[in-house]
């Protein structure tokens, strides 16, 4: 058996695997939230006694921050991820610690048709790179360097780079983030709480609380952003409707960018939580403009084959998909 596991700022999931020749196939998962427990090791030591975990083989975690061998620590929570206390406790198995964006890069060769919604069909170049961005509690990107026909997935923080606003109106709210924040990254705005950030310019308060009547006045901050959506998708409240239009465009303009920081000719992949939640906003027209709004690369980004990611475990797989390989090779 292989245990994987996706460890993210707000909830982590944990499977047991069976190896396969094409894709691990789930014995069981477990979702549990991540702010629950003081570490890894604990949440697996639950797991295992909840599921009655035997005969595990390899170990792969993709966690929500940079990695240093086996030990992460999460970029929006005070969480370790250490997994070398987790293999130690399975008896020394191979294990490997992935960002979560690497993870999920890793579960992008085993997807399935049904599990991926075209924006872009493109025409994808056999020997081109291919890249993936993730916007969820934080927003992740990695690269998926084309070797001999086969992508091998490479960890960033290319969330974390510098915002560049294309217009007006996004410059005023560049300028507010600013005020606010003295540093705006991509992050800032390309996440749930970005969304709320986007949401407060927009309704030009930041007592959000008092800022609109149609998202409600004793939401959890964790709702927020649903609430928000909600009403920008049934048209409720301009002010909704344009912080959502901002988030989707700035969101397309960022997978633009990362098409191009990583010549992506084989294709751009969206993941995270939040683009299945707007699909019908992303298949607009307004995410693919942003795209390739980029002159004078605006011809080569019409080529980029672009999809979101509908299977909700697939950064989950995508770590089956590597602690497999620890079968083969342990190192």
């Amino acid at each position: 058996m292989l245990l994987a596991g996706d460890v993210g700022g707000t909830k982590t999931l944990l499977g047991l695997f069976r190896p396969d020749r094409t894709r691990p196939v789930p014995a069981v998962v477990r979702e549990y939230a991540t702010p629950d427990f003081e570490s890894l090791d604990e949440m697996v030591q639950v797991f295992i006694e909840e599921t009655d975990a035997a005969g595990i083989q390899a170990t792969c975690v993709g966690a929500a921050g940079p990695v240093s061998g086996l030990v992460a620590r999460l970029t929006s929570t005070p969480f370790v991820a250490d997994l070398g206390a987790v293999a130690r406790r399975l008896g020394g198995v191979p294990a490997t610690l992935l960002n979560d964006l690497e993870a999920l890069a890793w579960g992008v060769g085993v997807l399935h048709d049904d599990e991926l919604e075209v924006l872009q069909a493109g025409i994808a170049l056999p020997n081109g790179n291919a890249a993936l961005l993730a916007a969820g509690t934080g927003l992740g990107e990695a690269f998926m360097h084309n070797v001999n026909g086969r992508f091998v997935p490479s960890a960033s923080e290319g969330g974390h780079g510098d915002f560049a606003p294309r217009n007006g109106r996004e410059i005023a709210l560049l300028e507010e983030l600013l005020r606010i924040h003295g540093r705006v990254d991509v992050e800032r705005l390309l996440c749930g709480p970005g969304l709320v950030n986007i949401f407060r310019f927009t309704h030009g308060s930041q007592d959000v609380s008092r800022a609109c009547d149609e998202v409600g006045v004793h939401l959890d901050p964790g709702d927020l952003p649903a609430a928000i959506t909600a009403s920008a998708m049934a048209h409720r409240c301009e002010q909704c409707v344009e912080a959502l239009e901002m988030f989707v465009e700035a969101y397309g303009s960022e997978a633009g960018n990362l098409a191009l920081r990583s010549l992506a000719t084989a294709g751009i992949y969206i993941g995270g939580g939040i683009a299945p939640k707007i699909l019908p906003a992303l298949k607009d027209g307004a995410f693919m403009a942003a795209f390739r709004d980029k002159p004078p690369m605006s011809d080569l980004l019409r080529t980029v084959p672009v999809a979101v990611i509908l299977n909700s475990s697939a950064a989950l797989l995508g770590a089956a998909v590597r602690a497999g390989m620890l079968l083969k090779n342990p190192s």
